[in-house]
């Protein structure tokens, strides 16, 4: 099975503005199905339209993306998975944003890599033995 990704706010956010060649180019390699986002991340993005009084072409450039893209449950192991990685960062003397921590448990705990431009993710410790697996698209 072909690597499974789970778009931060920030890159669902690009795709939306459609400006950026690059990022689309990479999205257009990964197959139907395999790129996701957290439904925290789509309650950061309906907050975002909210606050800028509900543009039409951001609407639908959203309702586009929806179609093309699962919306996962963040879920009693999610909610697992973010008190046990929330207290490993802590220890460690790392803090994210909330919405930053909830979104990178629930790639975690489903397995997923992690797709942000995001540079507080660059704080938090990668790979198989830390677990998370992220990307910069």
């Amino acid at each position: 099975m072909s690597e499974r990704y789970m778009l931060d706010t920030n890159v669902v956010s690009h795709i939306m503005q459609g400006r950026d060649a690059t990022l689309l180019s990479q999205l257009i390699k990964v197959p139907v199905g395999q790129a996701v986002i957290s439904s925290v991340t789509l309650a950061e993005l309906e907050y975002g339209l909210h606050r800028k009084g509900q543009p039409v072409r951001l609407r639908n450039a959203l309702t586009q993306v929806l179609l093309r893209m699962d919306v996962l449950p963040w879920d009693e192991d999610v909610a697992t998975r973010y008190g046990a990685f929330c207290g490993t960062l802590e220890a460690q003397g790392i803090k994210l944003s909330d919405f930053d921590m909830m979104i990178a448990a629930h790639a975690l705990a489903l397995d997923l890599t992690l797709v942000s431009r995001d540079k507080a993710f660059a704080q938090v410790p990668t790979g198989v033995n830390q677990g998370l697996k992220l990307e910069v698209w």
